[in-house]
């Protein structure tokens, strides 16, 4: 995505770096360049986004003032395990379905605050980026493709809406992959998908909705109606594991 400045604003090299800066913490969060991997490089982000080599580097120097990216002489910018110098969450096995609901409980606790404070401190900025990502989980899941990385993008949209940066510090520690799909299975019958599919658009269209409308606490109603209810799935499924067992 090119990012265009605004002719005229003494302060466009100062929206142009928080812009980029902002997409880059986006992409790093939603797994497009993972810990240990290198960010494409000065040249190659100043052609990409259509800004010049000085709002580059102090988007990268931002980065790096967050602890997400480290500069390495002679090779380049790296990009840091967030996780690794704050909370390191022990014991984690994500293809458990009693860790999902345990991280699923620590969200709740979270997130339904963020949705909160979205509502209350959102940019029109932010609030259509927030728009953006509802649409395009609705997209993934109406042509049934993988969601986890959209639906991921979509909280951490929310998340960024607080504009208290640690919300999406823990968003991104926790990772993408305690969004609940893989567990959640598409050999359901296809009623049964098309429910589970309509349930899902209907309870992020009411967060989408009340943060939009700067419902503060039908933003926070409606997050934690999401989380319980996917904490409720994976515990419908953990009673279907053990089930299976005792057979």
């Amino acid at each position: 995505m090119t990012i265009q400045a605004k002719s005229g604003m003494g302060s466009a090299a100062g929206t142009l770096t928080t812009r980029l800066a902002d997409e880059l913490r986006r992409a790093i969060a939603g797994g497009q360049f993972p810990p240990g991997s290198r960010l494409p490089s000065e040249a190659q982000l100043t052609e990409a986004h259509g800004v010049s080599r000085t709002v580059v580097r102090e988007a990268i120097a931002a980065l790096r003032a967050d602890r997400l990216v480290e500069a390495r002489q002679g090779a380049g910018v790296f990009v840091l395990d967030v996780a690794s110098p704050g909370l390191l969450l022990k014991n984690v096995d994500h293809d458990r379905v009693s860790s999902m609901i345990e991280l699923l409980e620590l969200r709740t606790a979270v997130e339904v605050e963020a949705a909160g404070l979205a509502a209350l401190r959102r940019s029109p900025a932010q609030e259509e980026v927030i728009i953006e990502r509802h649409f395009a989980v609705r997209a993934c899941l109406e042509a049934s493709l993988p969601t986890s990385e959209a639906d991921f993008a979509l909280h951490i949209a929310i998340a960024e809406a607080t504009n208290n940066p640690r919300f999406r510090e823990f968003l991104a520690m926790v990772g993408k992959n305690v969004i609940p799909r893989a567990a959640l299975r598409n050999d359901e019958p296809g009623a049964d998908h098309a429910a589970y599919i309509n349930l899902l658009l209907r309870e992020h269209q009411e967060i989408v909705s009340a943060i939009s409308n700067g419902d503060e606490e039908g933003a926070r109603a409606a997050m934690r109606r999401h989380l319980r209810g996917s904490q409720a799935r994976y515990r419908k499924l953990l009673h279907e594991q053990r089930n299976l067992y005792d057979d």
